[in-house]
């Protein structure tokens, strides 16, 4: 199952002070608004995402369809067929946004 690039999304409640600490080990922003949501890469390519009264808790992302450069790639899994297989192998999203497009399947671990 190719699940695309990883990273983990913080949801913090200071953006500037979260920024900054991050900034301190390293890392660099590549994207995002500033004020609610900011994309962070280490030197060895490490991804993180800081989000801002985007959503309550941390949440393990993965990006079908982007290499771990936020690069789109031609080849990936959909989504849809990604979330199937997760439930044939008895996993259940805890909500199914994947509709038409290329979205979440947001996975509870219990």
């Amino acid at each position: 199952m190719e699940l695309g690039a990883f990273s983990v999304s913080l949801s913090v409640s200071d953006m500037d002070e979260s920024r900054d600490f991050y900034q301190k080990l390293g890392f660099e922003a590549v994207g995002g608004d500033e004020e609610s949501w900011l994309i962070l890469r280490s030197p060895d390519s490490t991804t993180i995402g800081l989000f801002h009264g985007m959503f309550e808790g941390n949440i393990l992302t993965f990006n079908p369809g982007w290499n771990s450069d936020a690069e789109e790639i031609d080849e990936f899994t959909d989504i849809r067929k990604i979330r199937d297989e997760l439930i044939d192998a008895g996993l259940q999203p805890d909500n199914d946004t994947t509709g038409e497009t290329q979205s979440l399947v947001r996975l509870v671990s219990h």
